[in-house]
C-alpha cells in the first residue's frame, strides 16, 4: 500500500561539513571536489596562469597542491591562503576554505572565506558555508546577511538552499535558530511565499499545527497555484489525522488544476489511506491516460487491484509492465505476490525466481523462502537461506531473523534463542534482534530475558507499541505482575486504540482480572478487526466462561477449519472443551 509521509527536513542532508575520507577536504556537497577533479583543474589553471602569475606564487601553488596530495594539509592550507591573497582568483580561496574546513580550523576557515567572498561576492557556495558557520555560532545578524544575499542572487534556488542548511542544523540540534532567521526574513520580505512555506515545514516538524496552517495559507495567498504548497497543506491535515480534510482539499485542487498529475497522485494516495480503493483506481487511470509513460501510477493501480483481490486485472497490468526492461523485475515480484495471494505456490515461486537483479531481488528471495516455510518445504527454505547469506552479506539482520522464523516453524526454539544471543553480542542494541529474542525467550519460559530485552527497547523508545504490548501480555502469565501488565497494555492501547492485537491483549488482561463481560467487549472488537487464531481462542474461552458455550464452539469451529494445527486453538480444545483444566 502506498504511504504518504510528512515532508521532513530530517531527510535533507545536502550540506555536510565533515569529510568522509581523509583524502579530500569537505564543505557543502555542491562545493566539494574530489582530488582527481582538483588535480585536473590545477593542470588547466597552471597553463592559464603561468604567463600572468609571479613565479614565486606559482611555486607556492604547486607546493600547496603536492602537500595536499601527500596529506600535509597545514602546508597546503598556508600555500593556498598565500596565493589567494596575492592573486585575485577566488578558486584559490575556495580551495583554502575546503582544506580549512576539513582540518576543522575555524579561524583559518573564516579567513579564507572572507577572501573568497571579497573576490566573488555572488558565489552561492561561499554564501552557504558562511551562513552555516554563522548559524552554528548563533550569529543571526551575519547569517541573515548571507541568507538575504542568497535570496537576491538565487531566488529560484532559495527554498532548496534553506532546506539544505536546516538539514544540517537539524542533525546538530540547532534547528530553532533557523526558525528565528525565517521569522526575520518574513518581515523583511513579506512577499516571498517560499519563506512562509519553509516556516510551515518547520512548524510541523515541531508539531505546531496551527502555525503550520497559518504559514501555508500565507504562502498560498501569494502563490495560489503553487502545487507544492497545496500538497503540503494536505499533508498537514494527514499528519493531524484529518484524512477527510486532506481528501476535500486535494479534490478541490484536482478540479481547479486538472492538468496537475502531482496533485492527482497525492489525492489517490489519500483515497487509498481512506480505503476508498475504487475511487483511487479511477484517479490513477486519469493520470495514466494523461501520461501513458507514468510507470509509478501503473504500478500503483496494479497494487490497488491486488488489495481489492482483482487478480486478473492486477496480473494484466504487471504483465504489461514486465515488458519494459527497466520495470520487469519489479513487475515479476508483484506477479509473484498476486499468485501467492491466490494460493498458487508453484506459480508464485516461478515469478519470484525470475527476479534476477535490482532492488526487488532480495525481497523476492525472502518472499520465496517465506512461502516455502508456509508450504512446509523447510529443507528447500533452509538451502535458499544459506545461499542468500553469502549473496547479501549487508542484509545480515534480516537474514538472521529469517533463520529464526525457520527455526521457530520447526519448533527449534533453543537453536533460535542461541542464534539471537550470539547475534546480540555483535549488535547489542539492535531493536529487531532484541524483540525477536524476547518472543523466543517467552516460548522457552525465560521470562526474565523477555523482560530485560523488551525493557531495553523501551528505554530507547518508550512509545514502542510492539514492545509495550509484548511485555504486558507476557507478564499476564504471572498473577503477581498483573498491575505491571496493565500499565504497559494500557499505554499500548492509548497509542494504538484500533490495533486488533493490542485490543486482544487488553481484553485478555480484563479476563485475567475477573472482568469477563468487559473482556468480551474488547475481544469481540479485536476479532471483528482480525480473525486471528489466538484472538479466536481468547474469545471462545471468555464466551465459555460466561456460559455461552454454543457461541464459543461456533467461534472455535470456524477458526479450526482455517488452521487445524494451531496451538492456541488446540490448547483451548484440550483445556476447556475437554475439561482438562
Amino acid at each position: 500500500m502506498l504511504i504518504i509521509r510528512l515532508l521532513s527536513i530530517l531527510s535533507l542532508f545536502f550540506l555536510n561539513s565533515c569529510a568522509d575520507s581523509p583524502t579530500k577536504p569537505s564543505g557543502s556537497e555542491e562545493t566539494l571536489r574530489s582530488d582527481k577533479e582538483v588535480k585536473v583543474k590545477a593542470k588547466i589553471q597552471q597553463k592559464e596562469i603561468t604567463a600572468s602569475i609571479d613565479p614565486d606564487v606559482l611555486f607556492t601553488l604547486l607546493t600547496a597542491e603536492l602537500a595536499g596530495q601527500r596529506g600535509q594539509y597545514e602546508i597546503a592550507l598556508e600555500g593556498y591562503l598565500t596565493a589567494a591573497k596575492q592573486v585575485h582568483d577566488p578558486k584559490f580561496a575556495e580551495r583554502a576554505v575546503m582544506i580549512a574546513m576539513y582540518m576543522k580550523n575555524s579561524a583559518k576557515t573564516k579567513e579564507a572565506l572572507d577572501l573568497w567572498l571579497n573576490q566573488d561576492s555572488k558565489n552561492l557556495s561561499a554564501r552557504k558555508i558562511a551562513a552555516l558557520l554563522a548559524l552554528r555560532e548563533g550569529n543571526k545578524a551575519v547569517a541573515s546577511e548571507h541568507i538575504n544575499a542568497m535570496l537576491v542572487f538565487d531566488p529560484a534556488g532559495f527554498e532548496a538552499t534553506l532546506l539544505e542548511l536546516a538539514g544540517v542544523l537539524e542533525k546538530e540540534g540547532k534547528i530553532n535558530i533557523v526558525g528565528d532567521i525565517l521569522n526575520d526574513l518574513s518581515m523583511q520580505h513579506p512577499d516571498r511565499a517560499e519563506i512562509y512555506f519553509l516556516q510551515s515545514i518547520l512548524a510541523m516538524q515541531k508539531k505546531e499545527k496551527n502555525n503550520a496552517e497559518i504559514n501555508i495559507q500565507k504562502a498560498l495567498k501569494l502563490k495560489p497555484d503553487w502545487d507544492k504548497a497545496i500538497m503540503f497543506k494536505a499533508q498537514i491535515a494527514i499528519f493531524s489525522g484529518d484524512l477527510e480534510g486532506a481528501k476535500l482539499e486535494l479534490n478541490k485542487a484536482t478540479i481547479k488544476y486538472p492538468e496537475n498529475n502531482k496533485i492527482k497522485k497525492m489525492y489517490a494516495q489519500v483515497l487509498i489511506k481512506k480505503e476508498e480503493y475504487k475511487e483511487a483506481i479511477e484517479v490513477y487511470q486519469k493520470v495514466i491516460a494523461a501520461d501513458p509513460k507514468d510507470l509509478e501510477s501503473q504500478f500503483a493501480e496494479g497494487l490497488v487491484d491486488l488489495q481489492l483481490e482483482h487478480y486478473q486485472r492486477a496480473e494484466e497490468i504487471f504483465k504489461r509492465l514486465s515488458e519494459d526492461p527497466e520495470s520487469r523485475y519489479q513487475a515479476y515480484f508483484y506477479l509473484g505476490k498476486a499468485e501467492e495471494k491466490q494460493g498458487n505456490i508453484k506459480k508464485a515461486l516461478g515469478w519470484y525466481d525470475k527476479v534476477l537483479d535490482g532492488p526487488f531481488m532480495f525481497e523476492s528471495s525472502i518472499s520465496a523462502i517465506t512461502l516455502l516455510q508456509k508450504d512446509k518445504q523447510l529443507d528447500e527454505a533452509s538451502a535458499r537461506l544459506g545461499v542468500l547469506q553469502e549473496k547479501f552479506p549487508k542484509q545480515r539482520i534480516k537474514l538472521l531473523l529469517a533463520s529464526v522464523d525457520l527455526y521457530s516453524q520447526q519448533k527449534k526454539y533453543d537453536e533460535a534463542f542461541n542464534l539471537l544471543t550470539k547475534a546480540l553480542m555483535d549488535y547489542p542494541d539492535q531493536k529487531e534482534l532484541l524483540y525477536a529474542r524476547a518472543l523466543i525467550a517467552e516460548r522457552i519460559n525465560k521470562i526474565d530475558i523477555v523482560e530485560i530485552d523488551l525493557k531495553k527497547i523501551l528505554a530507547v523508545e518508550p512509545n514502542n507499541v510492539e514492545a509495550l504490548n509484548a511485555l504486558g501480555y507476557t507478564l499476564l502469565s504471572n498473577p503477581a505482575r498483573y498491575v505491571d501488565a496493565e500499565k504497559y497494555l494500557k499505554k499500548a492501547l492509548e497509542l494504538e486504540p484500533e490495533e486488533a492485537i493490542i485490543i486482544d491483549s487488553y481484553g485478555w488482561l480484563q479476563f485475567k482480572l475477573g472482568n469477563a463481560e468487559q473482556a468480551l467487549v474488547y475481544l469481540q472488537k479485536a476479532y471483528k478487526k482480525q480473525q486471528e487464531n489466538e484472538i479466536a481462542a481468547h474469545l471462545a474461552e471468555v464466551l465459555w466462561a460466561l456460559d455461552r458455550k454454543e457461541d464459543a464452539i461456533k467461534i472455535y469451529n470456524g477458526a479450526i477449519k482455517r488452521a487445524q494445527d494451531d496451538e492456541y486453538l488446540r490448547d483451548f480444545q484440550q483445556r476447556i472443551m475437554s475439561g482438562k483444566q
